[in-house]
């Protein structure tokens, strides 16, 4: 088992900047305006062999019962109480503040092992106040740099005495079970749609902040979960608004994290708000998924109040004028509020994954060519000579793509490849997912 470690500790000391240099590589949102992070971030990582799960946390704050502050102070300890052991950070440059008194009271209250690290240790200067930190009652502090890496070695040896002997045999088991990987499930969508609320909705935990403000989701956050026995990686993320509009430099980087997470899911759920379906920023956002080869499910949110007629029939008029490089894109109407179609659209989500894994036999797959060739013969090739394409293999799985082999393919017009994807996609049952095909020369025997 990993070691569960929660870094905490006022805005801006540096823990995303710990989290990043921890796991790696770069797994969390770091900037210099304070609170950046807001949900809990949690990261599997090995340290000198050590493994961890880390949790990043939002730093301490306060304000009144309803305001955002107090939802993230409630993550943050409820990621104290799920750790193993808290790292708790200062910002040596800028001294002890009241705002480490006051949590450093908190963790004490917890009976929780506690790790002090003063952060920010890059000179003779950070290093003198050091001693500061003594006065917080939580042990001897250890000199550190998130990053530049100072002090590595003795935190290692702080987490060592932490570490759990059947973490080793649970390494294994994940590489034995490497056949049945979870899903990647992407969650986009445009700020304040109910990405969060659904994320939540699914786990049947307050996992996510929501409330009523827009883009309070910063960096993806990934959860592990699972449905019907299938492991599940969902993914929130970061609300994205169209490029013209994002100047803060913060906001680019969330939709660069959104987009990131987006391409490297599998399947990816775009949630669209009943009120405004398929605006251009969705549409947008849908084109990106599909040039990427993700396949696609969108989710229209907030069913529960909808004008259900009028919102379906303008959804399915822009499906078929909008975006028409894919068809038969899964469309489910949800409520996460009330966590109603949550099933349907988890069922959907399992389709069009067997459908972007498909693999089609050579023998139908070539019958079916030579049939969509009867119906609709190729056109005339450049050279005023009519193309033959002799047949088609599979090259690969997610997505699907394909090679057709001919031994004069030039000139082959676009309208003709979309005519042989559509009647594809038709035929083998392939909606919602894209559909690559490569037109390829094939040798000439005789040469």
């Amino acid at each position: 088992m990993s070691v569960c470690v929660a870094i905490i500790g006022r805005p801006n000391v540096g823990k995303s900047t710990l989290l990043n240099r921890l796991a790696g590589r770069k797994v969390a949102l770091v900037h210099d305006t304070p609170g950046v992070t807001r949900d809990r971030k949690e990261v599997l990582a090995s340290f000198q062999g050590l493994n961890l799960k880390l949790i990043d946390t939002a730093g301490f704050e306060t304000g009144d019962c309803e305001s955002i502050e107090t939802r993230m102070y409630n993550q943050t300890k409820r990621a104290i109480d799920e750790a193993d052991v808290c790292l708790f950070m200062t910002d040596a440059r800028a001294g002890i503040q009241p705002l480490d008194e006051v949590f450093a009271s908190l963790v004490r209250a917890t009976s929780k092992p506690v790790v002090l690290l003063a952060n920010k240790c890059e000179g003779k200067a950070e290093e003198d106040s050091v001693f500061e930190a003594y006065k917080l009652g939580l042990g001897d502090p250890i000199p550190f740099s998130a990053e530049h890496g100072l002090g590595l070695l003795d935190l290692y040896d702080a987490l060592k005495k932490y570490d759990k002997p059947e973490s080793e045999p649970e390494a294994l088991q994940t590489e034995e079970n490497a056949d049945s990987r979870p899903i990647e499930l992407a969650i986009v969508g445009r700020p304040n749609v109910g990405k969060s609320t659904l994320v939540n909705a699914f786990l049947g935990d307050e996992r996510m902040l929501t409330g009523k403000e827009a883009g309070i989701t910063r960096d993806a956050i990934k959860t592990k979960w699972s449905f019907e026995g299938r492991q599940i990686n969902l993914v929130d993320t970061a609300g994205l608004r169209r490029q013209s509009k994002v100047s803060d430099a913060l906001e680019k980087m969330s939709a660069a994290s959104t987009k990131h997470a987006a391409f490297m899911a599998q399947v990816v759920v775009l949630v669209l708000d009943a009120d405004a379906v398929l605006d251009k920023q969705d549409l947008t956002i849908a084109r990106q998924v599909i040039d990427e080869g993700r396949a696609l499910v969108i989710a229209v949110n907030k069913w529960d109040i909808a004008k259900r007629g009028q919102t379906m029939q303008r959804l399915n008029d822009k499906l078929q004028t909008s975006l028409t490089q894919i068809t038969g894109v899964p469309t489910v109407t949800v409520s996460a509020l009330k966590k109603e179609g949550l099933e349907e659209l988890m069922k959907a989500v399992l389709t069009v994954y067997k459908r972007w894994n498909k693999r089609i036999p050579t023998a139908p797959l070539n019958k079916w060519f030579a049939d969509v060739q009867e119906k609709n013969t190729p056109p005339l090739g450049k050279n005023k000579r009519r193309i033959k394409l002799k047949y088609i293999t599979q090259a690969k799985t997610r997505p699907p793509s394909f090679y057709i082999f001919s031994s004069n393919p030039e000139g082959l017009p676009e309208s003709y490849l979309r005519y042989l994807t559509n009647d594809l996609r038709e035929t083998f049952d392939l909606g919602g997912v894209p559909i690559r095909i490569t037109v390829r020369k094939s040798d000439n025997p005789y040469a």
